[in-house]
């Protein structure tokens, strides 16, 4: 038998090396949005939150965390930002006890994941109408969804996610906005971040917010292990004993 040559398929791969010196963002990037809190002053070091920048949030259970983020959120809106929040874990029912809580929170527009059937495509849909801030509740919560509506890996799942975010982080939406998100992530049990090295990679910044000690009365207080906005030197405490806003603190008081 003759001997065939076996042609092998190539493929054009370009690359494009990027110097900042020759790149240029609009101004407004750089300006922080303030959620008038004292976390504030350190979710910058200018003092806000930047657009265009993915944070992730862990905490120890029942500490705070959707209520202090959403309070962010309502504040921005509050201010004349759009923002939205993603929630898949919570109904109308459960959220509209926490509003009674928290009224601000009613004003803000809600996306119920549980009403659907197509996460990925109602995901996509809803954001193409372009926001100033995002929270969503939680990212676990969104991948579990996608992962098993599409037959994915979490992988991805993951990856869909991030390339979306990114896509908004650089305005490529009807409002040409970009896009901040507050992402909620679950942890192990022994109290770490649960996901992919891909995620912290790929995120600006992450809080912890936990329990100053064990018991009903510790004291609770936010704090980043992850920053490039800022510093992580800081640590705030808070509480959520007077409703309708969370009251914070830089000292501990006795």
């Amino acid at each position: 038998m003759g001997k065939h040559k076996i042609k092998k398929k190539t493929t054009t791969l370009e690359i494009n090396l990027v110097k900042m010196k020759d790149m240029e963002f609009d101004d407004s990037l750089f300006i922080p949005m303030k959620t008038d809190t004292l976390a504030d002053h350190i979710l910058s070091t200018e003092g806000g939150l930047f657009p265009g920048t993915n944070t992730i949030v862990i905490g120890d259970p029942g500490v705070g965390k959707s209520t202090v983020l959403l309070e962010w959120i309502a504040n921005l809106q509050k201010q004349g930002k759009r923002c939205l929040f993603v929630s898949g874990e919570m109904n109308e029912i459960d959220m509209y006890g926490y509003a009674k809580r928290f009224p601000k929170f009613g004003e803000l527009p809600i996306l119920f994941l549980a009403n659907y059937n197509n996460t990925k495509l109602v995901i996509e849909k809803t954001f193409e109408e372009g926001f100033h801030c995002v929270m969503v509740d939680s990212w676990a919560e969104v991948i579990g969804a996608v992962k098993e509506e599409n037959g994915w890996t979490r992988g991805q799942a993951e990856k869909w996610l991030l390339t979306l975010m990114d896509k908004h982080n650089k305005a490529h939406n009807k409002e040409k906005l970009h896009t901040s998100f507050l992402c909620v992530q679950q942890m192990t049990k022994g109290g770490e971040f649960a996901g992919s090295n891909r995620i912290k990679h790929m995120t600006t910044a992450m809080i912890e917010l936990r329990f100053d000690g064990p018991g009903v009365d510790a004291l609770r207080f936010m704090e980043y292990s992850k920053n490039r906005r800022g510093g992580l030197q800081d640590k705030i405490y808070f509480s959520l004993n007077r409703g309708e806003v969370v009251d914070y603190s830089f000292e501990v008081i006795n």
